[in-house]
């Protein structure tokens, strides 16, 4: 007998699919203005200008590069990598961890207990510092641990991977997939959470997977696509975002829209995705009307320069870094960590 197959129907294009690639194009352009100038406007785009929106590549945001040059500031061992990878994340804030470094006199999972740094964390929040990024929504954990404080939860949280020698877990998965399992299988990690910490640790040596492997589409992720399209067909939200992947040369030249790529680097899956998120919140600022499941109208963070320079460094595995602008090397050796 002969084998039919049926063909998935795709996704529908809304009236603000064209946005999606628009808003990639000028968000990425604004990233290129700013490794040039060093006072802006950078772009004439109202909502652009007065609003925080992350950078198109992921890996490139100042939050991603100040994680990637602390998994590569040392020789390689896998235990200590993945301790920093995990303890930066967990807070998810360049601050907390200078703080944490600078108190303990340089961070080490030898010398880690969760009592000496729960104090330390407890101090700088009774001096009304900020712990945590408002990037991620931390569930406590807290029924699990049972500390009455989130940090100390997710302290004990992190002290239960090293004891679990987690670390040795992934560094034999075979797939993005996998190590992504392996974190979703701890408590207060959802797939959000657990995808992202996959991608996080996979810039790192611990693990080499293309970022074309493997997806998982968050919440605000979700609100963008539905709003770049009427319905999904046969689609999953994952198979969207990798049909976007697949078709951004093509769809970018349909629009006459210069394709963006970091050093000769296509965006990826876990770009595609965190685009749909900011689409989503750019289009509160442009649509306002049109809300979407989430029903949110308006965008919280608003956007403040830092005046610290743009430091750059990848993965050296992705070998884009010999193609950046000189002066980009330069102040990845003395701003970073300043």
């Amino acid at each position: 007998m002969p084998t039919h197959f049926t063909r998935l129907s795709k996704p529908k294009k809304s009236a603000l699919y064209p946005i999606y690639w628009q808003f990639a194009v000028n968000r990425n352009d604004i990233f290129t203005r700013r490794l040039n100038m060093s006072q802006g406007p950078w772009t004439n785009d109202p909502v652009l200008s007065a609003n925080r929106f992350t950078n198109i590549f992921r890996a490139s945001d100042r939050v991603s590069q100040y994680l990637i040059n602390l998994q590569y500031e040392e020789d390689y061992d896998a235990r200590n990598v993945f301790f920093k990878t995990l303890l930066f994340k967990i807070f998810n804030r360049i601050e907390t961890y200078k703080y944490l470094e600078k108190e303990t006199g340089g961070i080490n999972i030898n010398s880690f207990t969760v009592d000496h740094y729960d104090q330390l964390l407890t101090s700088r929040m009774a001096m009304k510092y900020k712990v945590y990024s408002a990037a991620y929504i931390m569930p406590s954990a807290g029924n699990v641990f049972g500390y009455k404080l989130k940090h100390s939860n997710h302290l004990a949280l992190l002290d239960r991977m090293i004891k679990d020698k987690l670390y040795a877990s992934l560094e034999s998965c075979q797939s993005l997939q996998a190590v992504y399992e392996m974190l979703l299988s701890y408590p207060s990690l959802g797939p959000f959470l657990a995808f992202q910490y996959a991608i996080d640790l996979n810039y790192s040596p611990l693990t080499n997977f293309s970022e074309m492997d493997f997806v998982i589409a968050g919440p605000g992720a979700k609100n963008g696509i539905l709003k770049c399209f009427d319905s999904l067909g046969d689609y999953s939200f994952e198979d969207t975002i990798k049909m976007m992947t697949d078709e951004q040369g093509e769809a970018c030249n349909q629009l006459a829209l210069p394709l963006p790529t970091l050093w000769g680097r296509n965006l990826q899956l876990i770009d595609c995705q965190n685009l749909f998120c900011e689409v989503d919140k750019y289009l509160r600022g442009t649509h306002p009307d049109i809300t979407g499941k989430s029903g949110r109208t308006r965008i919280k963070q608003k956007f403040t320069a830092s005046n610290a320079p743009l430091p750059l460094f990848f993965p050296p595995k992705w070998e884009i870094n010999d193609k950046l602008p000189q002066q980009c090397l330069q102040e990845a050796n003395v701003a970073m960590f300043s």
